[in-house]
């Protein structure tokens, strides 16, 4: 999920010494040891998630408080759809200069299914926290969907909702097929971006076959039915589909579109910062439920022992219940902590006050009491994805 940010992209300590993981050798396991380095390294950071917005002050006091073993971190932006196949490309050519990635489920999903991801657990479990022991229940269920190729570093119960301008929609609908029916009578005037490269528009899609009944939610290719038939006929009614949920929130911002589908975050932040007017509304379903969403930690596999020693270090920090609070942020990711026992009260002042000033008092109700999903497996978000590219994100109006 991408940011509009404030700024463009802001630019636990393991055992003394050693990071412990798990190699297999004739059949039997033992341990191989990371030795940190004995010089700081320099570490290179691409974010595709626009999760630099939320964890980028923890980074940097990682770096700051630990300058024996970071000598500086590059930090960098690139599209989520785009980043897989240059990794893989690096990685065949071995030529890797990308430590690390931030990245939200989708181009974690196409690196599982391009096999670009350093395995992180069982292989380094000594030197990782343990998830079942630090995540919240739900966000422990979004780690699952890692499949131990990534750690989870920020959560959000995300929707889907419904974001609008009350000055333009006098009565908003409250059911899918009243979105279908309203979008029909306003042509041009519901928009929301590629699902590729939009977390807002992914929930969207991925909450569709629950809230219009189909066969199995969690099957695109064979369960879907009504979902695909429903995004066919809206897509008449759209102009354009805008690359990110940024342009998105702009035209919706400018007045040029209505209504869009949204998340609390990107209802929350856009708000906070002057893009949206504060008087835009949010409405939730009357069959609402939530679909999770989460972004992560990823190390591409070819990074050299040094540096994978230190980035198992950062990822401890990063997951530690003080690195956590600042990623309350303003209201991005809302709420954001992925881990137990990090309340409001423990986010920065400035924190606290926009999501006093611009958040909902019934997100938190919702979140509590809304039939709570996962999002599709790797394997099937990559061809829902995949399927929209080809037969949805060509119907324009």
């Amino acid at each position: 999920m991408e940011r509009i940010t404030r700024r463009s992209v802001l630019g636990g300590v393991a055992a003394a010494g050693a990071a412990v993981g798990l190699a297999e050798m004739g059949g039997v396991a033992r341990a191989a040891t990371l030795a940190l380095p004995t010089s700081p390294v320099s570490l290179s950071i691409v974010d595709v998630a626009g999760t630099l917005a939320l964890t980028r002050p923890a980074f940097d006091a990682y770096a700051a408080q630990k300058p024996h073993l970071v000598s500086s971190i590059v930090y960098s932006a690139a599209p989520a759809p785009e980043l897989p196949g240059k990794l893989k490309a690096e990685q065949s050519a071995g030529r890797l200069d990308i430590d690390m990635v931030l990245t939200g489920i989708d181009a974690l999903s196409a690196g599982i299914a391009q096999k670009i991801w350093e395995p992180l657990l069982p292989n380094y479990a000594a030197s990782l926290p343990d998830p079942a022991s630090i995540y919240q229940p739900n966000a422990l269920r979004m780690q699952g969907f890692a499949q131990n190729q990534a750690l989870e570093v920020v959560f959000c119960p995300a929707g889907p909702l419904l974001e609008y301008n009350p000055a333009m929609v006098s009565t908003p609908p409250t059911t899918v097929e009243g979105v279908l029916a309203w979008a029909q009578a306003n042509p041009k005037k519901f928009i929301y971006a590629r699902p590729a490269n939009s977390g807002p528009a992914r929930i969207f899609l991925m909450g569709l076959p629950y809230l219009l009944g189909d066969s199995n939610p969690r099957d695109p290719r064979h369960g879907w039915d009504k979902t695909w038939s429903f995004l066919a006929a809206l897509g008449k009614t759209i102009e354009y589909y805008p690359s990110g949920t940024g342009a998105v929130m702009q035209e919706l911002g400018s007045g040029l579109r209505a209504m869009t589908p949204t998340q609390t975050g990107w209802d929350i932040n856009p708000r906070a910062l002057g893009v949206v007017p504060a008087s835009v509304e949010v409405t939730k379903f009357d069959n609402q439920i939530i679909v999770c969403d989460a972004q992560y930690m990823a190390i591409p596999k070819g990074v050299k022992p040094g540096k994978l020693a230190v980035l198992l270090d950062m990822m401890n920090f990063m997951l530690a219940p003080a690195q956590q609070a600042v990623t309350y942020d303003a209201g991005y990711f809302y709420p954001g902590p992925a881990v137990k026992n990090v309340p409001l009260s423990m986010a920065p002042a400035s924190s606290q006050q926009v999501i006093q000033k611009f958040g909902r008092p019934w997100y938190d109700e919702m979140i509590a009491t809304a039939p709570t999903y996962m999002p599709l497996s790797a394997a099937d978000l990559v061809y829902a994805l995949g399927r929209w590219d080809q037969q949805i994100g060509v119907i324009t109006a």
